[in-house]
């Protein structure tokens, strides 16, 4: 049975501003269906490519069983505080892979984007000793020489002075950075901030112990959790994707990819081969058999077919990004997803709203299910019955997890913590 949507919003308000905690969210056991096992995937595979009446059935199961049990867990849209929240201070160290050379953009105005008040946002590394939070973006942090805030005590040496702390050897560098670390102006929180999978954040192991105080990432149990998009309740007729069912009449093609970074060795690109042998596939995209994109743009090209595969480029836990949330739902098609498991996926999807290649035995079976919906309407038209309640929301970058710090500095109280082993963490 679905809660009530006002319960729903308060038990999630309640977890999400508790970013002291060690999770955001806990997420139930099983919530959304327990994982099938490696002979029942495999059984119910076989079944499926052999019966469209059973490809029938089983379109109609999963979306019986779209209940959003979990909608509890999903960040709701922000909301205006009924008391004035405490002014909170949040320097963001480099701006996000532009590091040490681009000019910081201006920093964003959390009221007006948001409806999160109180922030004063920071780029002038002068004010640091103002900052109740300072944000370290991963790449920028493990690319190129340190380039730590100075410790505390000495804040007043020179530049030149200063580059005497620049140190060559990783260990060295790590030491430094514990050294500098221990005498921060007092209560000041050190967020590490990172949307990359661990498969494509190195240094992680480089970075000393108890160096940052939280986490700042798509991970469900990170200090701040930020999500690449979620589904939250519709309430106007122009949250988006608009309208229940989009338009087959528009759909000429059947399955769609976007990719930038083409590698062999990835999974997806293995797959893409094997399910390109039974289905034909749009490749567009720099790298590979990809062609560029038309001057339409990725939306309204990918709208235009029935398939979208959101492959990852690693699976990973919650490892969930745009190519889901931007690249298919949003653009009105029925996402066919690579990645972490159909359980997690789970937790922020209902089942009926995808199709994942681990649930057939081979791209062969998943390709003659994608043609028996091509040839069947109503059973494909099933895979949008979460628009009728829900809309997509796209998390802004670097503005919203920007925010979401101040936020989360406002609510947290002042209990200290630190990370004392971030790589052990984020890469299990």
């Amino acid at each position: 049975r679905r809660p009530e949507p006002q319960r729903q919003h308060e038990s999630w308000r309640r977890s999400s501003t508790s970013a002291d905690a060690q999770g955001a969210a806990a997420l139930p056991d099983g919530s959304m269906g327990a994982p099938l096992d490696r002979r029942h995937r495999r059984r119910r595979g076989m079944e499926l490519s052999r019966s469209p009446s059973a490809l029938a059935a089983a379109g109609l199961i999963c979306t019986a069983l779209a209940a959003y049990a979990c909608w509890g867990q999903l960040p709701p849209l922000p909301w205006a505080s009924p008391a004035p929240p405490r002014p909170v201070r949040v320097l963001l160290w480099w701006e996000p892979f532009r590091g040490r050379t681009g000019a910081l953009k201006p920093p964003p105005d959390c009221w007006l984007r948001f409806k999160i008040g109180g922030c004063r946002l920071l780029t002038d590394r002068s004010a640091y000793g103002e900052a109740q939070a300072v944000i370290f973006h991963h790449r920028d942090l493990v690319k190129g020489p340190p380039d730590w805030p100075p410790p505390w005590y000495v804040r007043g040496r020179t530049a030149e002075e200063r580059e005497l702390l620049v140190v060559d050897d990783e260990e060295e560098a790590a030491a430094e950075a514990g050294a500098v670390s221990g005498s921060r102006p007092p209560g000041q929180r050190w967020v590490w901030m990172n949307f990359e999978s661990p498969t494509h954040s190195p240094g992680l192991r480089n970075l000393a112990s108890n160096l940052f105080n939280w986490t700042l990432s798509y991970r469900v149990d990170s200090d701040v959790f930020v999500p690449y998009g979620y589904l939250y309740p519709r309430s106007h007729p122009t949250d988006q994707p608009l309208g229940l069912v989009p338009s087959l009449a528009r759909k000429r093609g059947l399955v769609a990819w976007v990719v930038s970074h083409w590698d062999e060795r990835h999974a997806r690109v293995r797959y893409y081969h094997q399910l390109a042998q039974h289905v034909f596939v749009d490749v567009f995209g720099k790298g590979g058999p990809g062609r560029p994109l038309p001057d339409s743009g990725l939306l309204h090209t990918v709208a235009r077919y029935k398939f979208y595969l959101a492959f990852e480029n690693s699976q990973h836990l919650d490892y969930i990004t745009e190519k889901l949330w931007r690249n298919s739902l949003l653009a009105g098609t029925v996402p066919v997803v690579l990645g972490p498991n159909r359980t997690n996926y789970e937790r922020f999807l209902p089942r009926g709203a995808f199709i994942h290649v681990d649930d057939f035995p081979s791209a062969a079976s998943l390709a003659a299910y994608l043609l028996f919906l091509d040839r069947n309407p109503a059973v494909y038209r099933l895979y949008f019955n979460w628009r009728r309640s829900y809309a997509v929301h796209i998390t802004s970058f670097w503005d919203e997890p920007w925010c979401r710090v101040c936020q989360a500095v406002q609510t947290a109280g002042d209990r200290p913590k630190s990370i004392s082993n971030l790589a052990h963490w984020f890469e299990q």
